[in-house]
């Protein structure tokens, strides 16, 4: 995930306030599992459980100590390895030149043009050949922070855990019988640690024009949890800017021991790849489990990891995808999302969660207040039923405050 971050600095201390902001509504959104789904959307579930045993070997290499961290030599290692898991599913290379996007690095004065990096995609022709220039993406971004001061930053759940979702729902949707209608495409992004840099590129030079796309997804720490609450819940952002979406993941039935969070991505800002989509107004979705205490530190690796969390996210990817393809209409963008409910709800759960004696944080005096008031005040909004303007930016600032004296 994108952050910079200086060598020896802790990921508390790196944050600023709007960041902080929108961290504690990322943890926030775990209640919004717990909202009713229509009664006109069944749930489904599609095709084989994707174990751990399938997931944990990729983030076993991807951040193993000989890649260093997945910068430099160690990325282009890590695409190598991507690439050839895209060839062994029979995937057809993505661009012209084959499976790398090559990066330019920007010139300077008598300087010749220069790589900065690589993106690395593949694609899967949708099984109805009228639909085949029709495309979902499933991302992951496999750079990270390399290594500094002699420490390695491994980024076992940033991001080889989401690399991890995408290679496995590639090898899925390829095997015989189970291919989309529409096409699906597959990118690895480099550089997402680089302010985007990856997908900025590839959304400014796209294979085919972005007109043809239908839904861009992205994975980025799928395989913790945010915070020290036990929430089993993955969050997904995106979908308030296409309703179609909303009603995509009610439709899909997450795996037993999975919730579904969703969140506005407003809220949180741009923090990983979706953000050069999103504003070109390119319906997405957003899935994370959230930042934990070893974010963007040394400590990231892959035996701290829960694989039984990041396969469930990876079969609802899956599912997403099959879901989302099986539809005959497109998800239509909207620009100015109505205030959810749901936020309230889910700030009223953590809230309450904080208040536990059992949840493991130790509230001062103050904190307690803080957290007392912002449950009682969530709790008028949640047995109210609605949410004004005016009560979801109030939600906004008390994240922000509780994130900087709680978190």
């Amino acid at each position: 995930m994108d952050c910079s971050l200086r060598p020896g600095l802790s990921a508390r201390r790196a944050f600023s306030p709007a960041w902080a902001a929108g961290m504690l509504l990322w943890l926030a959104a775990a209640g919004s599992a717990f909202a009713a789904t229509p009664a006109d959307a069944p749930k489904a579930r599609t095709a084989r459980e994707i174990a751990p045993a399938d997931v944990r070997p990729h983030v076993e290499y991807l951040a193993s100590p000989r890649l260093a961290g997945r910068s430099g030599d160690g990325a282009r290692a890590a695409a190598e390895y991507v690439r050839r898991h895209f060839e062994k599913c029979g995937l057809e290379p993505l661009f012209d030149g084959g499976y790398f996007q090559e990066i330019p690095a920007p010139r300077t004065e008598g300087d010749g043009p220069g790589v900065m990096g690589r993106n690395v995609g593949a694609w899967l022709p949708g099984s109805d050949p009228r639909r085949r220039d029709e495309f979902i993406i499933v991302s992951a971004h496999y750079d990270h922070l390399g290594t500094r001061n002699g420490n390695v930053y491994a980024g076992a759940d940033d991001n080889a855990s989401g690399v991890a979702m995408m290679l496995e729902v590639a090898k899925a949707l390829a095997q015989p019988g189970a291919r989309p209608s529409c096409s699906v495409a597959f990118v690895g992004f480099d550089l997402e640690e680089r302010m985007l840099w990856g997908s900025r590129w590839f959304a400014a030079h796209p294979p085919w024009p972005l007109e043809q796309l239908r839904l861009f997804i992205t994975a980025d720490m799928i395989g913790r949890s945010l915070g020290r609450l036990d929430l089993p819940a993955v969050f997904v952002l995106g979908s308030e800017h296409a309703p179609r979406l909303k009603r995509t993941l009610d439709a899909v039935e997450p795996p037993e021991g999975l919730e579904v969070s969703r969140l506005g991505i407003d809220l949180i800002g741009t923090r990983s790849d979706y953000g050069p989509f999103r504003d070109r107004e390119v319906p997405f979705l957003f899935f994370s489990t959230g930042q934990s205490a070893v974010y963007h530190t040394p400590d990231d690796v892959p035996e701290t990891l829960d694989y039984e969390k990041l396969a469930r996210v990876t079969q609802l990817v899956r599912d997403i995808v099959l879901r989302n393809a099986a539809d005959a209409e497109r998800p239509a963008w909207v620009a100015i999302p109505v205030p959810d409910i749901d936020e309230a709800q889910t700030l009223y759960r953590i809230a309450t969660l904080l208040l536990d004696a059992d949840s493991g944080t130790k509230l001062s005096d103050v904190q307690r207040l803080v957290v007392s008031h912002t449950r009682n005040r969530t709790k008028q909004i949640v047995d109210r039923g609605t949410i004004t303007p005016d009560e979801r930016s109030w939600l906004t600032k008390v994240a922000q405050v509780l994130l900087l004296t709680v978190f």
